[in-house]
């Protein structure tokens, strides 16, 4: 099967459960096993990941206030971006004002945002490999001609800085730094930030800090957040109540601009992004009326919980892979929900590709892994591993049975 050009993660993986689903033998149909998605990172299908109760009063709370019923300011209701701009501060040597926060629908539109503002004639932006597919697909509507600079799995992967400064012109608008990584799983430290950040401001170029997975870390390395830096370069920092509060389907979202020097508060670049919000569609009033207090009063034992399951969860996913011999992980995860896996085709028969592989997987195992064509490194695997343990166990169980009847027979043997 092809890749569908201007791929995107959720039409690939909706191919692969339609390729489940597409058996017209009921027989088949009945031996059919129970499908194991270990490909979008929505982790609020399992037990295991629920949002804080907090988060479902303060919800309730506004919505039966009938105080927010209305249309909200396009940037944001004013306590949301002071909430939102209070809770970044906090990990800044600085503190961030509400007028530097727009609030967005998930982080989707905040990529979409950012694209929107950097676009221009002949402009270019630097993008990782592998990475997150939205940002190709916002540049190409925004007619942004996209470069990619490699992350570097036998070092972390972290970026190729090298790399960065040889791609980069005077046409190059910015590059992206995605961290907690997705789709790698890595965190990176303080100093590789610090050299990132180092590296724009000799190209004159700044960084969107995608971190949508902010504070997802349980490795070596603690989350700094990119605006750390913002005093040295200019950073447009993206994120979203999604990941570390469990509640994808809200779309509550983030664009930031963490910019002590003031760049982004010419009277022009401000009135430019307040009349692009005018055209967008905000989150609900009422949503946006909860951030707040979900904000302030999430308990540290919830995000700990989170950490410890990630943990456990990434463990059993690093460690199971080790027992397929066609599957290699570089890097063990210290972040974020997802890995990069490695293929090894020369000891796979009736397998051409990973999309190959990953529609057979799923045909035959029920199984849905996203193909690492889809992130941008053809012939590797993405593995989410933000699902209960059990099902994670189960779906990893199915893979190596799938790749031992796949090994060619004197390897297999």
């Amino acid at each position: 099967m092809e890749a569908p050009a201007n791929i995107t993660i959720k039409g690939i993986l909706s191919l692969l459960m339609q390729s489940i689903d597409d058996d017209d033998d009921d027989y088949m149909k009945k031996k059919k096993k129970s499908v194991i998605s270990l490909g979008m990172g929505d982790p609020s299908a399992y037990s295991c990941f629920q949002a804080p109760p907090v988060a479902s009063h303060a919800v309730a709370e506004a919505l039966h206030s009938h105080r927010f019923n209305g249309y909200s300011p396009t940037v944001g209701l004013p306590q949301t971006r002071r909430a939102i701009a209070d809770y970044l501060s906090g990990d800044l040597p600085y503190d961030l004002s509400s007028d530097d926060v727009f609030v967005t629908s998930g982080c989707t539109q905040a990529i979409d945002v950012a694209l929107a503002m950097l676009a221009r004639p002949g402009s270019n932006i630097l993008l990782p490999r592998p990475g997150f597919p939205i940002y190709e697909l916002c540049a190409a509507f925004r007619g942004i001609e996209v470069r990619h600079f490699n992350l570097l799995p036998q070092n972390g992967w972290k970026v190729d800085l090298a790399g960065v400064e040889a791609l980069a012109d005077h046409n190059t608008v910015a590059m992206v730094v995605i961290n907690p990584g997705n789709p790698c799983g890595n965190v990176y430290s303080y100093q590789h930030l610090k050299e990132i950040a180092e590296t724009a401001e000799r190209l004159k170029i700044l960084v969107i800090a995608d971190e949508v997975y902010g504070h997802l870390a349980f490795g070596r390395n603690p989350f700094v957040p990119m605006g750390v830096f913002g005093s040295t370069v200019p950073v447009l920092t993206l994120g979203s109540l999604s990941k570390r509060w469990i509640v994808p389907g809200w779309r509550l979202g983030w664009f930031v601009t963490c910019d002590p020097s003031g760049s982004f508060r010419k009277p022009k670049m401000v009135e430019r992004i307040k009349k692009y919000f005018d055209i967008l569609g905000g989150p609900s009033t009422f949503i946006q009326a909860a951030v707040p207090r979900i904000l302030e009063e999430t308990e540290e034992i919830f995000f700990k919980k989170t950490i410890k399951v990630l943990k456990q969860t990434s463990d059993i996913c690093f460690d199971r892979v080790k027992e397929i011999p066609c599957i290699t992980c570089p890097y063990k995860p210290e972040g974020s929900m997802a890995v990069m896996m490695k293929l090894n085709l020369s000891i796979l028969e009736d397998i051409s590709d990973d999309i190959d592989f990953c529609f057979k997987l799923a045909k035959e195992e029920s199984v849905i892994i996203l193909p690492g064509t889809a992130v941008g490194l053809k012939n590797w695997l993405r593995i989410t591993f933000a699902v209960d343990p059990e099902s994670l166990e189960e779906g990893l169980a199915r893979l190596k049975s799938f790749c031992k009847r796949h090994t060619k027979q004197q390897l297999g043997s």
